[in-house]
Formats: C-alpha cells, structure tokens, sequence
C-alpha cells in the first residue's frame, strides 16, 4: 500500500508553498533562503506564525513579513505562477498600511 499514500496526496492547484511564494514575489534572493525565512518562525500566516517552509499559501491570505527595520504586511491578490519581474511579483498582492 506504498502506492496508496502517494496517490492520495495530490497538490492544491489553488495554493503554494509558502517558501517558494516568498520566493516568487521576491522577499528572499533565492529558494534557499526563503525556505529559511519561513522556518524561522518570522513570517506570520494570517496572524500565526509559520515554522514550516512547506505551509501553503492561498489567495487572500495575509501574511506578515519582517525584512531589516521594515514589516511587510500584504494580501495575496493572485498566486504567481514563476518568478517574473519586480512589477510582476508586485501585482500578485496589495500592501495593507499598519499603525502610524
């Protein structure tokens, strides 16, 4: 029944890791280290905490990301399908204002 468990896990075609979406919308400069952004524990999923690269993402979740001094807080509008351009990374979500 080895076979069985690899059938029943198919991917959700409306979700992405978490790792490879910091990735594609260009918050990390490599797949290697977005994986260890998000096992950090830094990142935030909808107001919890994410410690595993492999979380998945859909659309319209919120994520928190700490980079430097600055917190990023976005809403993932579309999930990107590769790793484009800056202006295409920046059209898969909208940046939502924190306390000023």
């Amino acid at each position: 029944m080895k076979g069985r468990k690899a059938a029943e896990k198919k991917p959700d075609p409306g979700a992405l890791r978490i790792d490879k979406l910091l990735w594609f919308l260009r918050f990390a400069g490599n797949r290697t280290m977005a994986k260890k952004l998000a096992n950090k524990g830094h990142v935030r999923l909808n107001g919890r905490r994410v410690d595993r690269a492999h979380m998945m993402v859909r659309q319209g979740d919120i994520l928190t990301i700490p980079q430097g001094r600055e917190v990023h807080v976005i809403r993932i509008a579309t999930l990107p399908l590769r790793r484009g351009s800056a202006p295409d990374a920046q059209s898969c979500f909208e940046r939502l204002r924190t306390g000023e």
